[in-house]
């Protein structure tokens, strides 16, 4: 191999590597941001968790942050939480930046 393969492969590698550490910081993200909203719905117990997954399991059904934002903030909506789009989208944010600092930390 060329010194111009093995730089190739490496970006690749690299590459890959940072999408996998994105999904995983969008997976966790998700999954602090269910248990936030579930706090506000006044869920508690076992259906922390659940709801939790639900919010996981959506961004995958259907991956996009709008998406999960869209099924949160209408559940929380539904539930008489007084949160605005914004808000959960403001959340959204300072999650993914918990999640992506766990991530890298190896937490």
């Amino acid at each position: 191999m060329t010194t111009f393969d093995d730089r190739e492969q490496a970006f690749e590698n690299k590459f890959a590597h940072d999408q996998e550490l994105e999904f995983k910081a969008t997976a966790r993200r998700n999954r602090m941001l269910g248990l936030w909203a579930a706090g506000l719905m006044g869920l508690e117990g076992a259906h922390l968790e659940d709801y939790a997954q639900a919010v996981v399991k959506s961004e995958v059904d259907q991956p996009g942050d709008e998406d999960v934002l869209r099924k949160v903030w209408k559940d929380l909506s539904a539930s008489g939480a007084k949160v605005t789009e914004g808000a959960v989208r403001a959340k959204m944010e300072e999650l993914m930046a918990i999640a992506r600092d766990q991530i890298k930390s190896g937490v």
